[in-house]
């Protein structure tokens, strides 16, 4: 329940049209409209992809958004062979990466209590909270930039150590999945693939 002005307000479903938007119509696109990325709905997707939830406020995602031919150019050694077309094809890829040194701004993320004695020494625990809530993140992304109206592509198909060495040298920053984003080719996507039921991959205890 939210509150606004001191009043109470019911949260009510969003509608199927929204769903539809987000999940059920929502489709990994490969093949891309010739039509430019605004920039300012990427900036408007990654405030609202913030707005996530993470292990006590870490927020350790970092994005690059790759679009100039210069950076596109240094992006194509590190993707696998299957990846490349498209990927130079799409007229934004977004490199999702996490800092593993995330707790270093904990005082001003998490004001309340001071974490960094969780991490600090704890190289396992902090890179895999990096990882963890970093992925939280990425599919934020993906959810914001569908609810902004831009198609996706995510990827995991590519070197990680080329794509570090290329927009993150020497830093605690490591990249995690690339997203191609644009406006999709909706005639030019495959059949959906099946999926579980609910009673295959859930229960209740």
């Amino acid at each position: 329940m939210l509150k606004l002005a001191d009043k109470p307000v019911e949260t009510a479903a969003i509608s199927d049209a929204a769903l539809d938007q987000l999940f059920r119509e929502a489709r990994t696109h490969n093949v891309w409209q010739d039509k430019p990325v605004p920039e300012a709905l990427l900036r408007e997707a990654v405030d609202l992809a913030k707005m996530g939830p993470t292990s006590a406020n870490t927020l350790p995602a970092r994005f690059v958004f790759v679009r100039s031919p210069e950076a596109k150019a240094k992006l194509k050694p590190a993707m696998m062979e299957a990846n490349v077309e498209k990927t130079m094809a799409a007229p934004v890829t977004a490199v999702v990466a996490h800092d593993n040194k995330f707790f270093d701004h904990a005082p001003r993320l998490f004001p309340h209590a001071d974490i960094r004695p969780w991490f600090n020494g704890n190289k396992e625990f902090a890179e895999r909270t990096a990882f963890q809530n970093g992925s939280l993140q990425a599919a934020y992304l993906i959810l914001a930039l569908r609810s902004l109206g831009l198609d996706t592509g995510p990827m995991t198909g590519f070197n990680n150590a080329a794509v570090d060495g290329a927009f993150f040298p020497n830093s605690n920053v490591k990249s995690n999945i690339l997203i191609n984003i644009g406006y999709g080719d909706a005639q030019k996507v495959f059949p959906r693939n099946p999926r579980f039921a609910f009673d295959e991959i859930a229960r209740f205890a």
